[in-house]
């Protein structure tokens, strides 16, 4: 199939639900594809990573969505992100990760570990109250996340619920295309956690409190650091990047667990292995499958030559499921060696709140399969119909009855547990 095509199909709706095997129709061409005249599709692992590292490219910041998107200011949805850490190059991204790595540092990230099991265990409760199935998205994937990072960020525990649905709808402008119809809706919903977000701000500003606001804030008010536009842009990131893509590691993850009792038996026995699962399923079934970068300069990868103003999108899903990379990719397999998915992306612009889901997921998992033994996929999934942010929009589960001790099999012959 003709590149072109094969992104056209990619881009369908059933293209969006499945991926994988367009992924390979696009492989067959190269690691690194030219999809249009100055479009370019990576799918290679070494390719995605080198350029996500390479300076020569950036993420479309202000000045060049003014060259190639007339108009988007007049989008509360697209403005409201345009300041962020995600949209920004240097020298104004470096300073603004730095900022806000000051912020969000390990022993704040740290000490959310026993924040997330309590939240996690009154899930599991609520689940086990329920009669009959169960959605685990509703359930468990979104508010598991949810809790963590409005905890994180000092958001009041009655105002959580809003998130769901602003996140659903602003996130909608991080797909490759979007219509006119799901823009206004992503507007509608940008506009709104905008104003709810300049409270919180003016909140912590006249009573700071140990979170992650009241250090932005604090940034911000320091004196040319954070400008006012960058604080609501980062704050609104944060909130909505900070649990969407966790939802979704969740809700794959287990599906993919489900599907191999035995991985998913050791696991419930030996938690201490949980860094390698995660590691494995961020790699088998990534919830980001896409960035974008453009090149500000001559670059060759893949025998393939980038003139500069070229577009290339990076599909980090294919290139986790690079054989070049990892053997029998669309094996999951959490005794895999040497597991470095790209799912968070690399260089400058590596996920900010990485080791927070990783820590979230490390955690969920082996407490799911522990408490609830009977657990079980108990209808059809719905996979949303997006490709940027690949996750369900309904998991129904079965969850049986809480098991106390669980007996399950031990770990494969001859092997020492994944690697973290």
């Amino acid at each position: 199939m003709d590149p072109a095509d094969a992104l056209a199909l990619l881009m369908s709706p059933e293209g969006r639900v499945d991926p994988y095997p367009t992924y390979e129709l696009l492989r067959a061409h190269g690691p690194v594809v030219q999809a249009g005249p100055v479009f370019f599709v990576v799918t290679g692992y070494a390719e995605a990573d080198a350029i996500l590292r390479d300076a020569r490219f950036g993420v479309l910041d202000d000045a060049l969505r003014d060259q190639f998107m007339p108009g988007w200011r007049e989008s509360p949805a697209i403005l409201s992100i345009s300041r962020s850490m995600l949209r920004t190059n240097p020298p104004d991204h470096s300073r603004m990760r730095r900022l806000a790595a000051g912020a969000f540092t390990p022993r704040r990230i740290a000490a959310m570990h026993d924040v997330v099991r309590a939240q996690a265990d009154e899930l599991v409760d609520a689940m086990l109250a329920a009669e009959g199935p169960v959605d685990f998205m509703a359930g468990f994937a979104y508010p598991l996340p949810v809790g963590v990072i409005c905890a994180l960020l000092g958001v009041p525990a009655a105002d959580r619920p809003l998130f769901r649905r602003w996140a659903t709808d602003l996130t909608g402008v991080l797909e490759p295309e979007i219509t006119e119809e799901e823009l206004a809706v992503a507007d509608r919903g940008a506009s709104e956690l905008r104003a709810y977000s300049t409270e919180l701000v003016a909140a912590r500003r006249r009573a700071p409190a140990d979170d992650l606001t009241s250090a932005l804030v604090q940034a911000h008010d320091g004196g040319d650091r954070l400008s006012g536009d960058e604080l609501l842009a980062n704050l609104i990131v944060l909130l909505v990047a900070g649990f969407e893509t966790t939802t979704n590691l969740l809700g794959n993850g287990l599906v993919a667990l489900l599907e191999h009792p035995r991985a998913a038996a050791t696991l419930a026995e030996h938690p201490e292995f949980a860094p390698g699962y995660v590691d494995e399923l961020l790699r088998y079934d990534s919830p980001v499958q896409l960035t974008s970068r453009m090149s500000t300069a001559p670059a060759r990868y893949g025998d393939v030559d980038l003139p500069p103003e070229s577009w290339v999108i990076v599909m980090l899903g294919a290139a986790n499921r690079d054989p070049r990379r990892y053997p029998e990719p669309a094996r999951f397999d959490p005794w895999r060696p040497q597991v470095h998915p790209l799912s968070f992306g690399a260089g400058p612009h590596y996920c900010l709140g990485a080791a927070l889901a990783r820590l979230e997921a490390q955690v969920a998992f082996p407490l799911l399969l522990r408490r609830l033994p009977g657990l079980a996929v108990a209808g059809r999934p719905e996979r949303r119909v997006r490709l940027t942010l690949r996750g369900h929009a309904t998991l129904p589960v079965r969850v049986g009855r809480e098991a106390s001790p669980v007996t399950v099999p031990g770990t494969p012959p001859g092997a020492a547990g994944p690697t973290p």
